[in-house]
C-alpha cells in the first residue's frame, strides 16, 4: 500500500527525505531513495509528496523463539510473532536476507489494526518483532502498529531488530512505543562505508538514545575475517559499549559466505580471540552461528 511518508520536506520541485542519515535529497517525481521503498509522486494539486511503498506490506510472518532475534536476556524462553516487509537503507555485501532487503518481493497487505489484533490474540505470544528486513524504512507502519498495540495492551511487547541507521527525530518519536531492540554494530567507520554504505557514528547515536529511553538493548556483531576482527576494531567496539553499560548484551556471530561476499567463513580462533578480548570490557557476551562443539572450543581457556 502506498502511504504518504513522515519526515520529509518539499522545496520547489524536489523532495528531501529526513528519515535516515542518508538524507536522500533533490528527489524529483518518480525517484526513490536509497532504500527503494520511499518514492516521490505528484499529488492531484500538483505538489510533490514522498510516499512509503511498503506500508503494511508483509513478506514474512512467523512465531520465533525470542532468542532467535537474538534477544537472550529479554523474557528468555518465550515466543514472539515476527514480521518483515521489503527494502533496506544499507547495501551489506554479506546480507543474510538479501531476497527481501534488496528487492521488492511479493507481499500481503495487513492493516495496523489487524496486525495488532493478530499479535494480541495469539496464545503464548510475548509480542511483535519487526525483523527480517530493516524496520526503520518501514517506519510509518511500524509506528502505527506499535502505537496501536500499546493503546490496547501496554504489556504486549514490541521489538525492533535493526541496523540502527535512523535519524534522531524519528527514532525519538518511535521509542516510547518500543520495549526492546537488537541493534547491529558492524565494525569501524571504514567498514560501514565500504561494506554497508553507512556510517558508524549514526548507529552509535541510536544505541545511546535507545539506552536513554530505558529500552532493553542487545547488540549483534557479525565477525568477518580481515574486516572487523582486528584488535583495534574490537577495542573501539568494547570501549563504546562499555561506556553505555558494561552489562549490555553482545552477540558475536560467525560469518558464512552469503550474497555478494565469498570470503571463507570466520576461523574459530578469530571468534575465540574476539570473545576473550571483549570480555575485558563487557560482562554478557554470547557466541552464535556455531555448533555445540565449536562453541565449546571458542569458550575454553
Amino acid at each position: 500500500m502506498k502511504k504518504e511518508a513522515l519526515f520529509y520536506e518539499t522545496i520547489d520541485n524536489y523532495v528531501n527525505c529526513k528519515l535516515c542519515p542518508h538524507r536522500c535529497n533533490h528527489l524529483t517525481e518518480g525517484q526513490k531513495g536509497i532504500c527503494k521503498v520511499r518514492e516521490v509522486h505528484k499529488d492531484s494539486d500538483g505538489s510533490l509528496k514522498l510516499y512509503s511503498l511498503n506500508y503494511g506490506e508483509v513478506t514474512s510472518l512467523a512465531m520465533d523463539p525470542i532468542e532467535k532475534k537474538p534477544l537472550y536476556n529479554f523474557y528468555p524462553g518465550t515466543y514472539i510473532l515476527s514480521i518483515g516487509s521489503f527494502g533496506c537503507n544499507f547495501r551489506c555485501s554479506f546480507c543474510q536476507n538479501y531476497s527481501i532487503s534488496q528487492e521488492i518481493t511479493p507481499s500481503k497487505y495487513i492493516s495496523p489494526d489487524e496486525m495488532a489484533n493478530i499479535s494480541l490474540n495469539l496464545e503464548n505470544n510475548l509480542g511483535l518483532a519487526f525483523t527480517y528486513n530493516e524496520p526503520s524504512i518501514w517506519y510509518e507502519y511500524v509506528y502505527d502498529v506499535c502505537r496501536k498495540i500499546k493503546s490496547l495492551n501496554k504489556n504486549h511487547k514490541t521489538v525492533l531488530v535493526t541496523n540502527g541507521y535512523i535519524c534522531e527525530e524519528p527514532l525519538r518519536k518511535l521509542l516510547p512505543y518500543v520495549d526492546a531492540l537488537n541493534i547491529d554494530l558492524k565494525g569501524n567507520d571504514e567498514y560501514y562505508k565500504t561494506l554497508c554504505f553507512g556510517a558508524l557514528k549514526e548507529v552509535e547515536n541510536s544505541i545511546r538514545i535507545a539506552n536513554e529511553f530505558g529500552c532493553h538493548i542487545e547488540v549483534t556483531t557479525l565477525l568477518i575475517p580481515n574486516e572487523n576482527t582486528d584488535d583495534i576494531t574490537l577495542k573501539e567496539l568494547g570501549e563504546f559499549l562499555s561506556s553505555i553499560n558494561k552489562d549490555i548484551t553482545l552477540h558475536l556471530s560467525r560469518y558464512f559466505p552469503r550474497y555478494k561476499m565469498d570470503s571463507p567463513s570466520t576461523p574459530l580462533d578469530d571468534i575465540k580471540h574476539a570473545y576473550k578480548f571483549l570480555s575485558k570490557y563487557l560482562n554478557n557476551i554470547y557466541l552464535g552461528n556455531l555448533s555445540n562443539e565449536e562453541l565449546r572450543y571458542c569458550l575454553e581457556d
